[in-house]
């Protein structure tokens, strides 16, 4: 129980003690029982993410200041300052609870005041992105708002705060607070890392969440001695890189899909079974146009899948470009009717390996925005048809990957290593082969 002592401040040891950006303290204490009505924790929520640091592109931490808001901790701004040099920069991803049922997507909360990152258009400009209490009830009585829950992938980051309430909209560092703009590929003041280990909450399970099981850590711990004790300068590529490598030295068989949990390249930990199992399910009823076909990228190189570099679902995968070798990690099925494809003339792109989706996303950091994830566009599996897995297709082998979120404005081209995106450009030169 947090006591209700009243502190008066001297101006210099305010400034000194804590920072608060652009914020005056608008309260000097908080109303104790209303805090606590209003700021409950969910002990029953599954978490990603326990007292995490949330990073901006620079380096700096997100923290909050729980007298910058109301008698309730309420209306509290996100403020951004040096990592370290404030209280209140601890959070938690949760993604599933009392105020969380929308599968995909999390909320982020304050362990200072248990309040939620919160969207709310109808404020000022300027004043839109506060803490709130989870649930969008200023008593503590709600339930679920989409103005607090985000889309996840499960990964550490790069990544953007989207509301699910406005999709067109990122949380956006100016200055020294966290603001609301139009979200664009690759602006960094729109990308955020989470740093600190995953932590299983109560409920936690590696099928619904990116936290790990306790054997599943153990793995990663176990792996993570023993590279060490090799090289002490590898254990961060190795374990935690959140980049996955491009494979150089694939060898005659390729990479085998892995069926254990073997470490992953993204945001680190290992691969989970049973999550892959359910986010990567065949579709044994659609129509496929060809099977098991390898595709030539512009640059004359094959598209390549590792199972290993993506996360612990296999989605977020770089789709890699090598020297054709016909590998099973060159295969792709290309897929024109099924539980993914829904619309005509459209083909998705599929991993023969992996039965992932080549998927463009523009909210993605720039150079990331094109990676092998679950169809439907779903993290888990249970998405059904996403846009931005479907490209134009009447039967050819030769075409351009356009996807149809886009509306021929961007197109998937050879980028360094791997595919990336960029802006169509209608002669020629952005064409793949199937090669039959």
């Amino acid at each position: 129980m947090r006591s209700s002592i009243f502190v008066f401040y001297s101006l210099q040891s305010f400034v000194t003690a804590s920072p608060i950006g652009l914020f005056q303290r608008a309260v000097t204490e908080l109303d104790q029982a209303a805090f606590d009505e209003a700021q409950q924790p969910d002990n029953t929520a599954t978490k990603a993410f326990s007292g995490t640091q949330i990073k901006t592109s620079d380096g700096r931490c997100l923290f909050v200041d729980e007298l910058s808001g109301d008698f309730r901790a309420n209306l509290t701004p996100i403020q951004v300052a040096e990592c370290g040099s404030t209280d209140g920069q601890g959070w938690d991803v949760i993604t599933s609870g009392k105020h969380n049922n929308v599968q995909g997507s999390v909320l982020v909360v304050s362990t200072l005041t248990n309040a939620c990152f919160n969207f709310d258009p109808r404020r000022a400009s300027g004043n839109q992105v506060i803490l709130f209490s989870c649930g969008g009830r200023a008593d503590g009585g709600g339930s679920v708002t989409n103005s607090q829950t985000f889309p996840f992938d499960g990964s550490s980051g790069p990544l953007t705060f989207t509301p699910n309430n406005d999709l067109q909209s990122c949380f956006t560092v100016k200055g020294d607070v966290i603001d609301v703009a139009p979200c664009v590929a690759g602006n960094t003041d729109q990308q955020f890392t989470f740093e600190g280990a995953a932590g299983a909450g109560s409920g936690s399970s590696p099928t619904q969440t990116g936290a790990l099981s306790t054997e599943t850590e153990a793995v990663t711990a176990t792996f993570t001695a023993t590279v060490t004790a090799q090289d002490p300068t590898t254990t961060a590529t190795a374990v935690a890189s959140s980049s996955a490598a491009v494979p150089t030295d694939v060898g005659v068989g390729g990479i085998p899909n892995p069926t254990e949990a073997v470490p992953v390249s993204r945001a680190g930990g290992v691969l989970v079974p049973t999550a892959v199992a359910e986010s990567q399910e065949r579709d044994d009823t659609a129509t496929r146009a060809f099977t098991s076909v390898s595709i030539q990228a512009p640059n004359g190189e094959c598209l390549f899948i590792d199972p290993t570099a993506g996360d612990f679902r296999e989605n977020l995968i770089p789709v890699s470009l090598v020297t054709c070798a016909g590998t099973p990690n060159e295969k792709f099925d290309i897929i024109t009717a099924g539980k993914h494809n829904n619309a005509d003339n459209s083909a998705l792109i599929v991993s023969s390996l992996t039965n992932g989706c080549i998927s463009f996303d523009g909210r993605r950091p720039a150079g990331d925005t094109v990676t092998l994830f679950s169809c439907g566009g779903r993290a888990a599996g249970e998405g059904e048809t996403n846009s931005g897995q479907l490209v134009p297709f009447t039967g050819e082998t030769s075409l351009v990957f356009a996807p149809e979120s886009e509306r021929n404005a961007t197109c998937l081209v050879s980028g360094d290593g791997r595919l990336d995106s960029a802006p169509c450009a209608n002669d020629g030169s952005q064409v793949f082969t199937i090669l039959t």
